[in-house]
């Protein structure tokens, strides 16, 4: 199991030992915001600062899914299975329909543009959770650079009737984002300011009420080497989160059971393929996978 160090042995049966951490592309610039379309069999994901997003096909490769992407960061699907991205250069969010058109979901919470919108998630009631940062703005790599007009927050959107709501205030800088399986938890990372090397670095997680409301936002774990960036759940609730040093397995109580090892700064992950067992994973110049012994959750 040379990809993978335990540390818990419950991970040991996570871990296919004769599965390893492959490498499917690379010669990107930073990717980011992995998401599976089972029905269509691939995978998008951003190049951010090449503008664009990125398609692989199992037994096809790499084609370009959309360019320009509006530097878009992160993606997921809505309930009936469009795409909804952050985009960084439009500092907005926005869906997919179908018949391949835009429709901007949210570009401004009272009257004042977004930072950056950074990764999303949808509720299986249909609301879009959005994280909202300011590093697609602080330089031009990722985006324009512009003065913040927001502090960085945390919103709700209920697409069905436009309403908008900063569900939590108090974040240096919020990235990603993922809810339990049964939705009563919201896990929310806190990745601090962007080129300080002293920022508080921390997953946090917070109880969600009926009302879409949150509350506590405790301290969940911290990540070390590195920070949390982006991670999903699997079935069970446990975390598979970005660090600097591969993919770390976070169990519902907050322990560090075991780490997959990849050879580039990992920035996000998703579940995917034909059990939803294969792990993707966006990492610097890269995109791999691995095949584990667990399930995520697709929402769709």
């Amino acid at each position: 199991m040379s990809f993978f160090e335990i540390i818990e042995p419950e991970f040991r049966s996570f871990a296919i030992k004769n599965a390893p951490v492959k490498q499917l592309a690379t010669g990107f610039d930073w990717v980011e915001g992995p998401t599976w379309f089972g029905d269509a069999n691939c995978l998008l994901f951003s190049d951010i600062p090449s503008n664009r997003i990125m398609r692989w096909t199992p037994g096809q490769g790499i084609s370009v899914y959309r360019e320009p992407s509006n530097y878009a960061n992160g993606h997921t699907r809505d309930r009936e299975g469009r795409l909804i991205s952050c985009e960084h250069g439009m500092r907005r969010v926005t869906r997919t329909e179908l018949d391949g058109s835009i429709t901007v979901i949210a570009d401004a919470f009272e009257g004042k543009r977004f930072n950056s919108p950074n990764d999303v998630v949808v509720k299986s009631d249909g609301t879009i959770w959005f994280t909202d940062p300011h590093y697609g703005i602080k330089t031009n790599y990722e985006g324009f650079k512009s003065e913040p007009e927001l502090p960085c927050q945390v919103y709700c959107v209920d697409p069905a009737n436009g309403k908008l709501t900063a569900v939590a205030t108090d974040f240096d800088c919020p990235n990603g984002l993922a809810f339990s399986p049964d939705e009563s938890l919201l896990y929310i990372a806190e990745s601090g300011h962007a080129f300080d090397p002293d920022a508080n670095k921390r997953m946090r997680v917070f109880d969600v009420s009926g009302d879409n409301s949150l509350s506590g936002g405790r301290d969940f774990h911290f990540v070390s080497p590195g920070h949390s960036d982006g991670f999903r759940c699997d079935s069970d609730g446990n975390i598979w989160t970005s660090a600097a040093d591969g993919v770390h397995c976070i169990s519902p109580s907050g322990v560090l059971m075991g780490k997959i090892i990849v050879p580039e700064l990992v920035s996000n992950v998703c579940f995917g393929g034909r059990a939803k067992h294969q792990l993707f994973i966006t990492a610097t110049t890269s995109l791999y996978s691995v095949i584990l012994n667990r399930e995520g959750i697709q929402r769709p």
